[in-house]
């Protein structure tokens, strides 16, 4: 049987469908990457109207107080004093399951947060883990369909799962973040949120920072076992929702306090491992944690339909003293988070009340459009640059450019000194005590041995033995002995 040939939706043939398209080796993603847009816009518009993933959410209102002076990394107005306070909306979510799925099952967990500065809206859209599955965009599409339902049997497949990880193996580290112990947690109060990218920074010199996003939540992390998931299922599908109005509605403020590692300029250039890749952590050891403030929850939605499922976010909302990195998923999810939302909600979604600024006036060019309400004045015009004072730009770039070098096309990511796709998954697993390592080799085998091919299972073991031998052994051995009975 001839080898079929990956075409875009104009059929024409696709060189790569791995590595999207950057300004050099190590550069930002490039929108003239037609296949990559075209595969992130698809994606955005094959569900209507829940979201494609993290469709079952919970949010809820708070604030952000700054506790310590970090000025010296980020001129961004809502962190430019202790004791200053913004307002919040957080969205929790799951994300593979549709709106009607349960709270209580191994899923990572959506932590968007949005802060309503007077600059503007910040948008900081992470998960509870600190990593994520794959390192490029291009892959994401592909990836989330093979942990939806399967469009035959209508149900989530081991087959499919368990393949998709056997051909990329920067999961592994994630795999075992999900396997383990915290894949379940016991609620969204006790679970820990992670901006997972790194992002820029740049104080009022214009020097550039890299950092990291810490949430750790002060109700101490707390997380079930598959037996206590099943029977909290059981006796209530919407637990995580239950436990978070609950709590807030009686006083019992849920918080977190964030905490930020930094990483100059210099350091990311010749770092052991690409710092850019989501697949990731930053060691403590190397970049320790720096707090920030402490994000509080106190006030429940008033409508869960008008606030928390038209709740939008994208990651591309910055204000100035914060901008992107070269980090190629958080560059392919500026494009694909804004537009789906655009596709769901239409163009006018950020005039709807949980989206709009609060504490900065939205002053633009944008006319029309499906449930539009805001129209300015009859004076105003509708085009830029003109002659009777509209908004005119300012000048001032949000965040400290760039550098970029190299050919224009698709790239593997630059070599660094450290830089395989295990190491980090092997680290974690000598972490864990006996009783997690018992559980995470559980969790692993109880999927993957219900995979049908052989060689899906064989190359799925290559990874967990690349990782750490005793942690490949026992897998193996947890996975042989299922398949026995």
């Amino acid at each position: 049987m001839s080898q079929r040939v990956l075409t875009t939706e104009s059929g024409a043939p696709v060189a790569d469908n791995q590595n999207s398209a950057t300004a050099g080796a190590g550069g930002p993603v490039l929108i003239q990457d037609q296949h990559l847009l075209e595969k992130l816009a698809r994606f955005n518009r094959e569900r209507i109207p829940e979201r494609v993933v993290h469709a079952r959410g919970s949010g809820a209102y708070g604030y952000f107080e700054v506790t310590d002076d970090i000025t010296a990394f980020t001129h961004a107005d809502f962190l430019s004093e202790v004791g200053r306070r913004t307002e919040t909306f957080i969205r929790f979510s799951t994300v593979a399951d549709s709106l009607g799925g349960a709270d209580a099952v191994r899923d990572p967990r959506g932590f968007a947060l949005k802060f309503y500065t007077n600059q503007g809206n910040y948008d900081l859209v992470g998960n509870n883990t600190p990593v994520f599955f794959i390192k490029d965009p291009i892959k994401f599409p592909d990836f989330i369909h093979s942990q939806k339902r399967d469009p035959f049997t209508g149900r989530q497949e081991p087959d499919n799962v368990w393949d998709f990880w056997a051909h990329s193996p920067e999961s592994t580290h994630q795999i075992t973040w999900l396997m383990g112990d915290r894949g379940i947690p016991a609620s969204y109060r006790h679970m820990n949120g992670y901006g997972s990218h790194t992002y820029q920074w740049t104080n009022a010199e214009g020097e550039a920072f890299f950092v990291k996003y810490h949430f750790k939540t002060n109700q101490g992390v707390r997380s079930l076992s598959a037996d206590q998931a099943a029977e909290q299922v059981g006796k209530d599908a919407n637990s995580h929702q239950t436990d978070l109005l609950q709590a807030i509605e009686r006083g019992v403020n849920p918080s977190w306090t964030l905490h930020v590692q930094v990483m100059t300029a210099a350091e990311a250039a010749d770092y052991r491992f690409n710092p850019f890749d989501v697949t990731k952590v930053w060691p403590h050891a190397d970049f320790p944690l720096r707090r920030v403030g402490r994000l509080v929850l106190d006030r429940n939605p008033d409508n869960v339909f008008g606030e928390v499922e038209q709740a939008a976010f994208s990651p591309n909302n910055f204000v100035p003293g914060i901008g992107p990195s070269p980090d190629k998923m958080l560059q392919g999810r500026l494009f694909a988070y804004a537009d789906a939302q655009r596709y769901r909600l239409g163009i006018n979604h950020t005039q709807l009340p949980v989206n709009a600024p609060k504490a900065a006036t939205a002053d633009n060019y944008g006319r029309d459009g499906l449930h539009a309400t805001r129209y300015g004045s009859r004076q105003d015009k509708n085009y830029e640059p003109n002659s009777y004072a509209g908004p005119a730009e300012t000048g001032a770039a949000l965040a400290a450019p760039l550098p970029v070098k190299g050919w224009t096309g698709t790239h593997e990511a630059p070599a660094h000194a450290k830089d395989d796709d295990f190491f980090q998954a092997g680290e974690l697993y000598r972490l864990m005590s006996a009783d997690e390592k018992n559980r995470l080799i559980a969790n692993i085998a109880g999927g993957l041995s219900q995979v049908t091919r052989d060689d899906v299972i064989e190359k799925n073991l290559a990874h967990f033995h690349a990782a750490d031998a005793d942690y490949g052994k026992r897998v193996e051995e947890a996975v042989r002995a299922l398949r026995e009975d």
